[in-house]
């Protein structure tokens, strides 16, 4: 018997693969269809023929970044000419057209200000979440906090207590990057290290505050990373279950310092999806981020383990600035035609996963 029958037959008898299963898979002489065949089921067993979507808009309120990471071309310096701040109004009016056109969900995130106090951070949440009360914030990635952290000397839990008050509802998952310390040497050696980001997920699961986890997958890393990675929010997961959903990010290297790398291929990044659904057993969802993967390889990946393509993703500037070619906004009906024609059902959630249902302007959920 071949070793991947062996693991064929260790998924369907509900078995967990061993971090050498993980990395074996992710050789290129693995037929990939079959690979994706077997993530499918999982997808199957786990969600059935849905495919989540929600309507959202994202809100970077600033590109100013002390930490100026490699792998990062939205991020810069005070005095750069494509530096930014968005003013009060600025992000208010944001709000309103997120509110306007029926989202559901804002999520923010952006540089971290070198001169911005956390009280900063905090109002940004109270005044939307005052005037958008219906709208969902998930907010700060784990990296930001922990400078929350370091700003005010509290603890992670202080920190996240406060953010709950002013309105916050989830942790997005960026900043994990890939976990292991010699690849974040490279790409991002000032940011937040692995342990960090795993304990302020830790804390906010504790607290009952949902997040979710990325990889930023196609870069210096190897397979072994990657299967690291999953292992260690596996790990977590089956501490605390707070995870809702998986997001593997395939790097875009234009305008980054490690511009001299190529994108990873489409192949690449089925590939790392289905490997990602079959080894993050615990993991309720995987998404297929269409501004990261590109909209015909995220509808492909609905057949490679993925249940959810995001949302309708308006005003999106992290990825585009590295090079996606995606389109800067989905409409519902889009993302609808998508999944129908991967033979899949379109359901409308929000930011936790709840059904959405709409009647004209007026929504609830269930």
């Amino acid at each position: 018997m071949t070793m991947f029958n062996q693991i064929e037959e260790k998924i369907h008898g509900g078995g967990r693969l061993t971090a050498e299963e993980g990395v074996f898979l992710f050789r290129a002489e693995i037929d990939l269809h079959r690979l994706g065949r077997l993530a499918d089921r999982v997808r199957r067993e786990k969600n059935g023929d849905a495919v989540c979507y929600n309507l959202n808009a994202h809100l970077n309120p600033t590109n100013i970044c002390l930490y100026r990471c490699p792998l990062c071309a939205y991020s810069c310096n005070a005095d750069d000419e494509k530096a930014f701040l968005m003013t009060d109004d600025e992000i208010l009016a944001r709000g309103r057209e997120a509110a306007e056109n029926g989202c559901t969900e804002l999520h923010i995130v952006g540089g971290v200000h070198p001169d911005k106090p956390f009280q900063w951070y905090r109002d940004l949440l109270v005044r939307l979440h005052e005037d958008f009360p219906r709208i969902l914030l998930k907010a700060w990635t784990a990296v930001e906090i922990s400078r929350f952290v370091h700003l005010t000397g509290r603890s992670v839990e202080n920190i996240l207590c406060e953010l709950m008050d002013a309105g916050l509802c989830c942790l997005p998952g960026g900043g994990a990057e890939i976990f292991a310390p010699e690849v974040r040497r490279q790409i991002c050696p000032a940011k937040a290290d692995a342990e960090t980001w795993l304990d302020v997920h830790r804390t906010a699961h504790r607290l009952g505050l949902k997040t979710n986890a990325t990889m930023l997958f196609g870069h210096v890393e190897t397979a072994e990373h990657r299967i690291d990675h999953l292992i260690r929010l596996r790990e977590l997961q089956d501490e605390t279950g707070g995870f809702q959903t998986f997001i593997p990010l395939a790097f875009h290297p234009d305008g980054t310092e490690l511009s001299h790398l190529r994108r990873p291929t489409g192949l690449e990044d089925l590939r790392t999806m289905a490997v990602s659904r079959l080894m993050l057993d615990n993991f309720p969802h995987v998404k297929a981020y269409w501004i990261s993967l590109g909209v015909p390889t995220a509808q492909i990946a609905l057949g490679f383990g993925a249940d959810d393509l995001d949302g309708t993703v308006r005003h999106e500037r992290i990825h585009h600035d590295a090079g996606s070619t995606a389109p800067e906004i989905l409409t519902v009906g889009q993302l609808e035609a998508l999944i129908r024609e991967a033979g899949r059902t379109p359901v409308e959630r929000d930011t936790l996963y709840r059904s959405v249902r709409r009647d004209g302007l007026q929504w609830s959920v269930s």
